[in-house]
């Protein structure tokens, strides 16, 4: 096989076949346990689990027998390989809900080429939904059907639904000015993971921030968000692809606007 050339958004559905097997096989079951706790500076409990260990470890496998000239970047087993293309996987993003038997965890497959994030996969195995971008557009589909992604635009803030995914890290971010914006918002919402971006490609959330993502947490949604319309940045605008504080907005006229209060106050 040409490994120089671009995979298809079919592959993208073959790695989420291959992370949602795995995942399945321990999820909501006696067998699973923790392997190990990884706190982060927000969160004293970022747990890793033998099914983060199996999706990831088979999607690599599958990538590497596919495209063996590609980089990967995983959660769980760092770094291998270079060159232009690299795979992004969090094999599953919302380990903690997972844990707890709530479907609000994904697994989430990006690729990034020269560094950008061009395609991307969010896959929810137990509830059969799947949300993607490949060059062609962003997509979902489900038991209800298969459509294309578009975010809400042309709303005013004081109409807009905010997410974050939880309150902790407000007391060691007291430079972001997050509870100015929340004051601003039609409500704020909390506790969504990854589920809350694509409901923002789906143009149901307007605007999610997060105060320190890692960047397989992000890459693979990056797509998904701005092939429906909206818009990815880190709190200097910049691109998102390397995680930290990030802001994702349905509808690109406010972004700036949002940036400011985040910024400022």
């Amino acid at each position: 096989m040409n490994t120089s050339v671009l995979p298809d958004s079919f592959f993208l559905h073959e790695l989420a076949n291959i992370a949602g097997k795995a995942s399945l096989k321990h999820y909501r079951t006696n067998e699973l346990t923790v392997l190990q706790n990884k706190p982060k500076a927000d969160y004293r409990f970022d747990p890793v689990t033998q099914a983060d260990k199996l999706a990831e470890k088979l999607m690599r496998e599958h990538i590497s027998a596919i495209y063996p000239n590609h980089s990967i970047m995983g959660e769980e087993y760092g770094i291998t390989g270079d060159g232009p293309i690299q795979w992004v996987l969090d094999p599953i993003d919302g380990t903690r809900p997972f844990l707890c038997g709530l479907p609000l965890w994904a697994n989430l497959i990006g690729l990034t080429l020269h560094g950008k994030a061009i395609m991307g996969m969010m896959s929810q195995p137990y509830a059969g939904e799947r949300f993607w971008a490949d060059e062609n557009g962003s997509w979902t589909s489900s038991a209800h059907g298969q459509y294309r992604l578009e975010t809400r635009k042309n709303i005013e803030l004081s109409q807009a639904i905010l997410h974050t995914n939880s309150p902790e890290p407000f007391a060691s971010h007291p430079d972001i000015h997050f509870m100015t914006l929340t004051e601003q918002v039609l409500m704020t919402r909390y506790g969504g993971e990854c589920y809350a971006m694509a409901m923002l490609a789906a143009g149901r959330i307007d605007i999610c921030f997060e105060f320190a993502l890692e960047p397989y947490d992000i890459v693979p949604l990056i797509p998904i968000i701005e092939r429906a319309g909206g818009r990815v940045t880190t709190l200097d605008g910049g691109r998102a692809e390397s995680g930290g504080p990030v802001l994702a907005s349905g509808c690109p006229i406010l972004h700036e606007r949002i940036l400011t209060i985040l910024n400022k106050g």
